[in-house]
């Protein structure tokens, strides 16, 4: 059985907040989440797991999907089918949140850091946190600098390290210190403790 969208126009007035934008159009609504994601329409329709002449019909406004389409198209999106109906506020909170226990996140060791990944099930993050075990002691340990896109945050959790930039002089930080800097730079980190201290390190994916 299938189920008119107009309905689920209502529906989405009925179960947004108060002061909530009207509805927008399906078409324009679905092509501009595909974009917002910076999926092809092929992307898009194996996503959804719908045929890509059907997705194209959709945004062109050239067919009116059934139920079980527009079900498909918010799995898809990662969305709830009202949300498709509906404009986004821009102070409207999405409800995205995940929770990482202490002993859980994917470990990858290497010779220098011990890191784990924090946050692994949530998709298209904006940041990268994972917290890291600082096995260097000294720069030699490394092959290089590291660099990559975007921006870094570091913060001390245990011990005492030193963090090396390619730019700066290096800098003792101890329990409680943080850094902030451009990850596009040379830099390294290594663990003055005569344990390993550990770091919380977050990356922007700009």
């Amino acid at each position: 059985m299938t189920q008119d969208p107009k309905s689920l126009i209502r529906i989405a007035r009925e179960s947004g907040e108060e002061g909530q934008a009207e509805p927008l159009d399906l078409g324009s609504r679905v092509r501009a989440l595909r974009k917002e994601r910076n999926w092809t329409l092929e992307q898009a329709a194996k996503q959804a797991g719908l045929a890509r002449s059907t997705l194209s019909k959709i945004e062109n406004g050239q067919m009116s999907p059934t139920y079980e389409a527009l079900k498909k198209l918010a799995l898809g999106l990662e969305i709830s089918v009202p949300q498709l109906f509906t404009a986004p506020r821009q102070d409207k909170v999405t409800g995205r949140m995940t929770v990482t226990r202490g002993e859980e996140g994917q470990h990858q060791v290497t010779t220098t850091y011990e890191h784990t990944l924090l946050a692994e099930t949530l998709t298209r993050k904006k940041m990268l946190p994972y917290r890291a075990r600082v096995r260097a002691r000294s720069m030699e340990e490394f092959d290089g600098w590291v660099r990559h896109d975007g921006e870094e945050f570091l913060y001390v959790l245990t011990g005492v390290v030193r963090l090396y930039t390619e730019f700066y002089e290096p800098v003792e930080m101890k329990r409680g210190d943080s850094a902030y800097y451009d990850a596009t730079m040379g830099h390294n980190v290594v663990s003055l403790s005569p344990e390993d201290a550990t770091i919380l390190w977050v990356t922007s994916l700009s």
